[in-house]
């Protein structure tokens, strides 16, 4: 027997909609015992105070748990990224494994979860952080049998930030935090994350740089992490998507590195890679083949794009993430003809200065070439 890979993209009308999960679940699409982990876009703002992220976290465990032990309603990586501005459409994204008697010729799409221990709220945003996500990245990666980190296409990781308590918890110790702005706080977790998974996957060295780094030397980048933080919990959980001989079936990975945020050319030479024309936008027969679509947003610290001048970082009235994470939807959206993509905010450290790492995963049964060849999928 041979582990075969699951993604189920399920939409959501609201952050505590799992309707079409428990249909999933009732009808036998989705075994909930092979879940791995549950990614989801959630209409809040996406900042410290979006509490969409809980509400869905909480909704998702409550439906779990009539299937499930609550040892392992709490091994599932459950990733919520709050705002899903402009078209973006709020889903969920359910990945897993399973077991095949079909071996097939692999490699085929590997997934892979690891849940660190909560962070002291010290080591936020400092090496420690760096250090702890390393080490679960590595954990993820033996969790999907993925020994190469070459092999891996993307590590999407949840971490906490700093609230007001944190930060007071730790200063009545006689400690210190790496900011008390709570929102930049968000900015230096994603960014220590994104770089623990660079040194996890050989892309950085540890030793290469310091603690004052973290968050603002943009020249460290990883090309295949993600990270978006969150006052849900004080852990990070982490999800590693790769490629493994040891598993079988039709899904497949690969991933490209946008340079800015209308940078779609890459993101066509890796649909391509995995079997689409992509000629334009996909056509209508081609998109059921495209099971996910992972991204990062970020809106570059020039202020300038291809020589014109934005203004995402000069609005006070919105965060430049949610200007961010629209427009790279957008961009993305118009490739591959529809907008139930999954794009974070905030990339610090992920893909260079005003780009970001972007992820696909297609069910290669699905491919027209394969379709008109073999007929219709089964």
């Amino acid at each position: 027997m041979a582990r075969t890979a699951f993604v189920h993209r399920i939409a959501a009308a609201a952050p505590d909609d799992v309707s079409g999960l428990t249909d999933a679940i009732a009808s036998g699409t989705i075994d909930p015992r092979g879940i791995v982990a549950i990614l989801g876009k959630t209409e809040g703002n996406g900042n410290v105070n979006d509490f969409t992220r809980a509400f869905a976290v909480r909704a998702l465990k409550d439906a779990l748990r009539p299937h499930l032990s609550p040892e392992a309603v709490e091994t599932v990586s459950y990733v919520m990224s709050g705002g899903t501005e402009g078209a973006m459409s709020p889903h969920f994204l359910v990945l897993g494994s399973g077991e095949t008697a079909d071996a097939g010729a692999g490699p085929a799409l590997a997934v892979g979860g690891a849940h660190t221990p909560a962070l002291p709220f010290d080591e936020l945003g400092r090496l420690g952080q760096v250090r702890l996500v390393a080490e679960g990245v590595r954990a993820a990666m033996a969790h999907a049998g993925i020994d190469d980190p070459a092999d891996v296409h993307f590590v999407q990781i949840k971490c906490p930030l700093l609230t007001a308590e944190r930060i007071t918890s730790v200063e009545v110790r006689g400690g210190s935090v790496a900011t008390r702005d709570t929102l930049k706080s968000m900015g230096l977790s994603r960014g220590a994350s994104s770089l623990g998974a660079a040194v996890a996957l050989g892309e950085i060295a540890l030793e290469s740089f310091d603690e004052a780094a973290i968050g603002r030397d943009a020249s460290l980048w990883s090309g295949r992490a993600s990270a978006s933080a969150g006052v849900e919990l004080a852990n990070h959980e982490i999800v590693v998507l790769g490629m493994s001989r040891d598993w079988s079936g039709p899904l497949a990975i690969d991933h490209a590195v946008m340079a800015d945020g209308i940078d779609v050319e890459p993101v066509r030479a890796a649909l391509r890679r995995l079997g689409f024309d992509a000629d334009g936008q996909l056509s209508p027969s081609e998109r059921p083949a495209l099971m996910a679509l992972l991204a990062k947003a970020e809106a570059g610290t020039s202020g300038r794009l291809r020589g014109l001048r934005h203004t995402m970082l000069d609005d006070s009235d919105i965060s430049s993430t949610r200007h961010a994470r629209a427009f790279v939807a957008g961009s993305l959206g118009a490739l591959v003809g529809h907008a139930g993509i999954y794009v974070s905010g905030g990339a610090e450290h992920q893909g260079p200065d005003g780009g970001g790492p972007v992820a696909l995963i297609a069910d290669r049964r699905r491919l027209p070439s394969l379709v008109a060849a073999e007929g219709s999928p089964s």
